[in-house]
């Protein structure tokens, strides 16, 4: 058993890191898209790179859907699978612009892919075919899969809460409470809402059942904001992963931070050290003891250092006493 609580990841992708994602069940399996144009599966534990595969360009996004079998897209367009066990890998279709989101739903066993051509996909594994096509009316920025829903954040703000297992229509169309160009979008485990993130520093918590006693418990707050000088100096927030257990989360911002929340309570658990650069990806492993931390700079600034600072993927063991809502009175 390693004695500190983070390490490096050897073999880190050679561009900005744009997902990091735990496989179903593990610890050990992490998945990885950069913009050097790979997907990268690691052994975290043996802290080694197993294999990976290309895309002709960068890699935007990538999911597991069970322990072998990744998916992946980016700016060529294409939904790419891969199979660890055979190394053998597809192309399962395209859209006619790039590929920010992909997620897979267990409920209904599909893949789900949101591109900048407006529209959402989604894909029968077993076939690999394109079983649906719908309009978002936007570039799709962020998606989330909350049971057999599936939240989407599209440009111009707007939130669309979908039925996976009946596309024909929207269940929801909402505009986010954040005033500037939405980031992240996840699910709460318990799937009774999902959080939110903008590019000002600001994060919402919001609950998807309509009832007004239900809405009346959303709210949204300020975060990854640094005070320098008398100046707030305001920074995107990037990433957002749930604890699969406690159902906190975690953000990460372009100052470098990691937060720990208790959504419920309306909480900063804790926050970690300051990463040398932006987290750009944040995942949890299935039973919450370890995190994820990608560091890449995203080319945030007019006038960006040289060199640019090293891709960093972080590996973190956490503790209850960080993730686990302290419940007061009791």
């Amino acid at each position: 058993m390693k004695s500190q609580t983070e390490y490096k990841l050897k073999s880190a992708p050679e561009d900005a890191v744009s997902a990091v994602k735990f496989g179903p069940n593990t610890n050990q399996f992490l998945l990885v898209s950069s913009w050097d144009g790979y997907v990268r599966l690691y052994d975290v534990t043996a802290n080694n790179l197993r294999h990976k595969y290309a895309h002709d360009t960068a890699v935007l996004d990538c999911c597991f859907t069970d322990a072998v079998h990744s998916y992946s897209g980016g700016l060529d367009n294409t939904l790419k699978s891969f199979d660890f066990n055979t190394t053998k890998e597809n192309i399962v279709g395209t859209h006619a612009n790039a590929i920010k989101c992909v997620e897979y739903c267990t409920e209904v066993n599909g893949i789900l892919t949101g591109s900048w051509d407006h529209h959402l996909k989604l894909w029968d594994p077993r076939t690999p075919i394109c079983s649906g096509s719908y309009n978002q009316g936007d570039k799709v920025y962020t998606m989330g899969v909350c049971g057999e829903k599936l939240v989407v954040g599209t440009a111009g703000r707007k939130i669309l809460v979908w039925d996976i297992r009946n596309m024909s229509y929207t269940l929801q169309k909402r505009e986010s409470n954040l005033k500037y160009q939405t980031r992240a979008i996840r699910c709460f485990p318990n799937k009774q809402g999902y959080v939110l993130s903008s590019i000002e520093g600001r994060v919402a918590v919001e609950y998807l059942d309509t009832n007004p006693e239900v809405q009346k418990k959303k709210y949204a707050f300020k975060c990854h904001r640094i005070k320098e000088d008398g100046l707030e100096k305001i920074y995107p927030v990037n990433a957002i992963s749930f604890h699969p257990i406690h159902n906190t989360f975690a953000t990460g911002g372009s100052d470098g931070y990691v937060n720990i929340w208790d959504g419920f309570n309306k909480k900063r658990l804790c926050q970690f050290h300051q990463y040398h650069t932006s987290v750009t990806s944040l995942s949890f492993s299935h039973n919450g003891s370890v995190l994820a931390i990608a560091c890449s700079y995203f080319l945030e600034e007019d006038n960006p250092p040289n060199p640019l600072p090293e891709d960093i993927i972080y590996i973190r063991t956490v503790t209850d006493q960080e993730t686990k809502p302290k419940y007061s009175g009791s």
